[in-house]
């Protein structure tokens, strides 16, 4: 049966193209587009040529396609994700300089959490996690933490999914997990051992944004063995609250007195104090689209 678009808009075609790639399936042909995205392949034929005439896919010499450059540099003007990770990012380096280990900065994306960053030493125990990719939120610390906060609604409808089970550790049954972000939100920190893999146990923390409200959560992953909790907890408390601190003074008014002197630059962009002085005023030529 020949596989239909009517119904959807362009943009919603676009960004089906866009989804069927992923650290699995890097570069794809046209038709393997096709068939992960589920259009028909004239429909993804000229798509995709749009798409690489704006950037957003890029043509290898075996004809096969990856994603473009353009995305990255569109993405890296939003003060959202990539801004928190540029906030995140000195304090995640002095964590990793202490456990080193691996830390992670992950944030809330659908009943999954996305990861915008992690750290790791080559001798490090097993991690799953990718930047860029996602784990569900009941399996990983970071996602048990971000889930303990959101409210009931969305709570009741993450715990009602099918839920995937990595080890025998993994919390599964809905009337445990609920004790447990019930835990996470009294003690103010999860603490996943082997959920994921035997080895490792995962140690998350949320980070709060505008209003107290949760926005993301920094976590390390370490070895799954008796190494007292507490340590880690207060190691990562510490980033946590410097990172909504800088989250505040970003995200404030120009003439509130959070604000960070050199205006918004300050904290969604690191670099030396003559560049970050220098950087509001530099002259700027215009680029063409």
């Amino acid at each position: 049966m020949a596989k239909s678009s009517a119904g959807r808009s362009a943009l919603s075609r676009i960004m089906q193209i866009l989804a069927a790639f992923d650290v699995d399936a890097v570069f794809l042909t046209v038709s393997q587009l096709s068939v992960r995205s589920g259009l028909a392949l004239a429909t993804t034929h000229r798509l995709v040529a749009e798409m690489e005439q704006f950037g957003l896919l890029e043509r290898q010499p075996d004809k096969t396609y990856r994603l473009g450059v353009r995305l990255w540099e569109i993405a890296c003007r939003t003060p959202g994700a990539l801004g928190l990770r540029e906030i995140a990012k000195p304090y995640l380096q002095e964590v990793q300089a202490r456990v080193r280990q691996h830390t992670q900065l992950g944030i809330l994306e659908g009943h999954e959490v996305l990861f915008l960053e992690r750290l790791s030493t080559r001798d490090a125990v097993v991690n799953v996690t990718l930047v860029g990719g996602r784990l569900p939120l009941h399996a990983s610390s970071s996602g048990l933490v971000l889930l303990a906060y959101a409210d009931a609604a969305f709570q009741d409808e993450v715990l009602a999914s099918d839920l995937f089970r990595y080890t025998d550790q993994t919390v599964q049954a809905p009337e445990d997990l609920r004790g447990l972000l019930q835990q996470i939100r009294r003690d103010g920190y999860a603490c996943g051992r082997g959920y994921i893999h035997a080895e490792a146990r995962g140690i998350a923390v949320p980070i709060r944004g505008v209003n107290e409200v949760v926005v993301a959560a920094v976590s390390v992953v370490v070895p799954n063995d008796d190494a007292p909790v507490t340590g880690f907890v207060r190691l990562l408390q510490a980033a946590a609250q410097a990172i909504s601190k800088d989250l505040h003074a970003a995200y404030a008014p120009p003439n509130d007195p959070a604000a960070p002197p050199g205006g918004r630059y300050r904290t969604l962009v690191s670099s030396s104090l003559d560049s970050m002085e220098y950087l509001p005023s530099a002259p700027r030529p215009r680029v063409r689209r």
